[in-house]
C-alpha cells in the first residue's frame, strides 16, 4: 500500500503525473468528493467528454467498471475514471442469479488492479470498505491510498476555514474565523454547511466579518441535516421535504438551508449534469434576496427540482 495525503495528490494532479489507481477513504465526505473531482483537471477541457467517466458505485456493475477501466483514451494521453460511493461496486449485494458472473468480473478486476493500464487513472472514493473482501485487499495493496480524515482539534478547524477561504479567493478576518469555529466546534459536516451559508450570505462583500457569522450561524447543532443531501442524491423527494420541515420548525432560515443545498450540488452531482441544478440554486437565491414568495415554499420547490434533476441523471 502506498499511502499519500490530499496535498501530495493535488501536486500530482497539477503536474499531470498521476498514479494508475487511487483509493480515497475517510470520514470527510466533502474532501473525498472534492479531491476525486479534481482529477478531471488532468485532462484538457475540450477532451473531457471523451476521456473522463464518472460512475456511481450503487448504480454500477463490476462488468461496467471493467469496461470503463479497459477503455483507452481518445485524442489524448490519459483517461480518468472516477467511481464515487465505490463500496457499491466493490462490495455489491449479489442476487443468486447473478452471483457467478459478478464473482468472475470482480476476479477479472483484481487482475487489472495487479497490472493496471498506464494510460488510465482510476479513482475510487468511499467512506468505508469491507477489508475482508479480496478485491479490497488487492486495492489496498496496489493502489495509492489517500485518507481524508475529519477535524480533531480547533487548530484543524481554523486551517480548514483558511484553506477554503484561500481556495475560493475570498477574504475573512480573524475574528470571523474564531466566531465561526466557536459555534461549530470540531463538527466538520456542520462547519462545512455553515461556511457555505456564510459565503452565500456575504456574497459581494470585500471581507467576511464577525457580524456576518453572528447573523447566519446559529449557536447549536439542530439535527442530522445532511439527511437532506443524502435524500437528494437518492432522489427521495419525500424524505428531503420532511427534513426541510424539521429545519424550518427548528428555526433555521432559508438562506442557511440554501448553503447546504449548494454544497450538495457542487460536490455530489456529476459535473456534466450539474448545470440545471446550478440554475435552480441561482433562481432560488434571487427569489430569497428579493423576498419573492414565502421562503419556505421557495426552498421546498428547489428541493423538489433538485430531486428531479437527480432522477434525470440516473437515467442518463
Amino acid at each position: 500500500m502506498a499511502a499519500s495525503t490530499p496535498a501530495t495528490v493535488r501536486k500530482q494532479i497539477a503536474s499531470g503525473n498521476t498514479d494508475p489507481i487511487y483509493l480515497i477513504l475517510g470520514s470527510d465526505e466533502g474532501e473525498r468528493s472534492r479531491l476525486a473531482r479534481e482529477f478531471t483537471e488532468v485532462v484538457e477541457k475540450e477532451l473531457r467528454p471523451f476521456n473522463v467517466e464518472r460512475l456511481y458505485g450503487g448504480e454500477t456493475k463490476p462488468a461496467t467498471l471493467l469496461q470503463a477501466v479497459r477503455m483507452l483514451p481518445m485524442l489524448g494521453p490519459r483517461r480518468i475514471v472516477i467511481v464515487s460511493q465505490a463500496e457499491g461496486v466493490l462490495t455489491p449485494k449479489i442476487l443468486n442469479s447473478e452471483s457467478e458472473k459478478v464473482s468472475r468480473d470482480l476476479e477479472a478486476f483484481e487482475k487489472y488492479v495487479q497490472s493496471p493500464s498506464p494510460q488510465v487513472t482510476v479513482i475510487f472514493e468511499a467512506g468505508n470498505l469491507d477489508r475482508r473482501r479480496r478485491v479490497v485487499k488487492e486495492l489496498l495493496k496496489c493502489a495509492t491510498v489517500v485518507t481524508c480524515s475529519g477535524i480533531e482539534t480547533e487548530g484543524d478547524a481554523k486551517r480548514w476555514v483558511r484553506d477554503e477561504v484561500k481556495r475560493r479567493k475570498l477574504s475573512m478576518d480573524a475574528e470571523a474565523v474564531q466566531a465561526l469555529i466557536a459555534r461549530t466546534g470540531k463538527d466538520l459536516p456542520r462547519l462545512r454547511a455553515d461556511f457555505e451559508r456564510l459565503v452565500i450570505y456575504a456574497s459581494g462583500q470585500a471581507t467576511i466579518e464577525r457580524i456576518d457569522v453572528e447573523a447566519v450561524v446559529g449557536p447549536a447543532v439542530l439535527q442530522d441535516n445532511w439527511e437532506i443531501t443524502r435524500a437528494i442524491v437518492q432522489g427521495k423527494a419525500d424524505v428531503a421535504l420532511r427534513e426541510v420541515a424539521l429545519l424550518f420548525n427548528a428555526g433555521v432560515v432559508p438562506q442557511q438551508i440554501l448553503g447546504q443545498l449548494g454544497w450538495c450540488v457542487r460536490e455530489r452531482l456529476a459535473s456534466s449534469k450539474v448545470k440545471a441544478a446550478v440554475d435552480a440554486l441561482y433562481r432560488t437565491d434571487l427569489a430569497l434576496k428579493s423576498s419573492r414568495g414565502d421562503g419556505r415554499i421557495v426552498i421546498e420547490q428547489l428541493v423538489l427540482e433538485l430531486c428531479g434533476v437527480r432522477r434525470d441523471l440516473r437515467r442518463g
